[in-house]
């Protein structure tokens, strides 16, 4: 078996509205053409990936706090970590550097998923 791509992540969250505004307002991720759903949730479009919101009744939240990225996490490329950094700061979220000390950081969205961004 040779994987070739990532198709798409699947995110669990508790509030649609508040993730669509995390993933879509905050992040700046286009949503995906619609796609038939039987369940709550949202596509959002990055490249040739895909990431699926699901709504779930709630979210396992065991995370070691003081590595976020020894955890579950989706990673992002961003163009400028310096700005990224910034816009997450400007909506008050959460913001923890990568402990190898390359250009990264962590932030989680509302329901505590964490996401990575590094420039690339």
């Amino acid at each position: 078996m040779e994987i070739t791509q990532c198709l798409h992540t699947a995110i669990l969250v508790t509030d649609l509205k508040r993730a669509e505004h995390f993933y879509g307002e905050i992040l700046k991720l286009p949503k995906a053409k619609e796609r038939p759903m039987k369940f709550p949730g949202s596509w959002y479009q990055i490249g040739n990936s895909q990431i699926h919101i699901i709504v779930a009744p709630s979210v396992p939240t065991e995370i070691r706090h003081e590595k976020w990225g020894r955890n579950p996490h989706i990673a992002f490329s961003v163009s400028d970590l310096a700005a990224a950094k910034q816009q997450l700061l400007n909506y008050n979220c959460q913001i923890q550097p990568s402990a190898s000390g390359r250009a990264a950081l962590f932030t989680q969205d509302p329901d505590g998923n964490i996401i990575e961004l590094s420039q690339g």
